[in-house]
C-alpha cells in the first residue's frame, strides 16, 4: 500500500510542479514588462524628461504592442501543447479499447523505469488501472489531466495581464515623478522590482536566490543603461 501512496504522491507532485511553472511564468512575464517598458521610457526620457506627452504615448503604445505580442505568442504555443495533449488522450483511448490491459502495462512499465521492483510495479499498476484506466495512464505517464487540459485563452490572458502589471510600475513612476527625477526614480523602482521578481522566481524554481537576483538586476540595469545611452546619442545626433 505504501508503494501505491508513493506513486500517487509522485503524481500529485507533478501537478503541483506544473502549477508552480505557470506561476513562475507569470512572474517572468511581469519581469518582461518591467524591463522592456522601463528601457523604452528611459530611452525617451533621456532625450527630454519634460516631454510628458511623448513619454505617455510611447509607454501606452509600447505596453499595448508588447503585451499583445506576448499574449499571441503564448496562445499559439499553448494551442500546440493542447493539440498534443488531445492527441495523447485520443491515442490512449484507442489503445485501451483495442487492448483492455494497455493501461496496466503502461503504468507498470513506467514504475519499472522508476526503479520499482516487479512486485511493487505490478501492485501499483493494478491499483491505479482498476478505475478509469485511460485517465490513470494519462495522468501517471504524461502528467495530463484529461478533464482539465491546458487552456490557450487562459495562458494568453495571464501572459497579457502579467506583462501589463509589470509594465505599470515604470510607466507610473516615470509619469508621476518630477521631470528632473524621472530617470533616477524609474531606475530605483525597477531595481527593487527586479530584485523582488528574481527572488520569487528563484524560490518557485528552487534555485539559488542570490544568484538569480543578481543576474536579473544586472541584466535589467544593463538594459536601462544601454537604452539611456542610445537616447542620449540620438539627442546629440539630432543637435548636430
Amino acid at each position: 500500500m505504501s508503494t501505491v501512496v508513493e506513486a500517487v504522491r509522485s503524481e500529485r507532485q507533478g501537478f503541483i510542479s506544473s502549477k508552480l511553472n505557470w506561476l513562475r511564468a507569470g512572474v517572468l512575464g511581469a519581469n518582461d514588462g518591467i524591463v522592456s517598458i522601463a528601457g523604452l521610457l528611459i530611452g525617451i526620457a533621456a532625450v527630454d524628461p519634460t516631454n510628458t506627452h511623448a513619454i505617455v504615448i510611447a509607454g501606452i503604445a509600447g505596453i499595448a504592442s508588447a503585451a499583445l505580442s506576448m499574449a499571441i505568442g503564448e496562445y499559439v504555443s499553448v494551442s500546440t501543447q493542447r493539440d498534443t495533449e488531445r492527441e495523447i488522450v485520443r491515442l490512449q483511448h484507442v489503445a485501451q479499447s483495442r487492448n483492455p490491459g494497455h493501461a496496466f502495462n503502461e503504468i507498470k512499465q513506467v514504475c519499472l523505469q522508476r526503479g520499482m521492483s516487479e512486485e511493487s510495479a505490478h501492485q501499483v499498476a493494478s491499483d491505479l488501472s482498476s478505475h478509469e484506466p485511460v485517465n490513470a495512464v494519462i495522468s501517471f505517464k504524461y502528467g495530463i489531466d484529461s478533464d482539465s487540459l491546458t487552456s490557450p485563452w487562459a495562458a494568453a490572458g495571464s501572459s497579457f495581464i502579467a506583462f501589463v502589471s509589470g509594465a505599470a510600475l515604470p510607466m507610473l513612476t516615470m509619469v508621476l515623478a518630477p521631470p528632473p527625477l524621472r530617470i533616477v526614480s524609474t531606475f530605483v523602482s525597477v531595481f527593487v522590482a527586479l530584485a523582488l521578481t528574481g527572488w520569487i522566481s528563484a524560490w518557485l524554481g528552487r534555485s539559488p536566490r542570490q544568484r538569480s537576483v543578481l543576474r536579473l538586476v544586472c541584466a535589467g540595469s544593463a538594459a536601462m543603461i544601454i537604452t539611456y545611452a542610445i537616447g542620449r546619442l540620438l539627442e546629440s545626433a539630432s543637435m548636430v
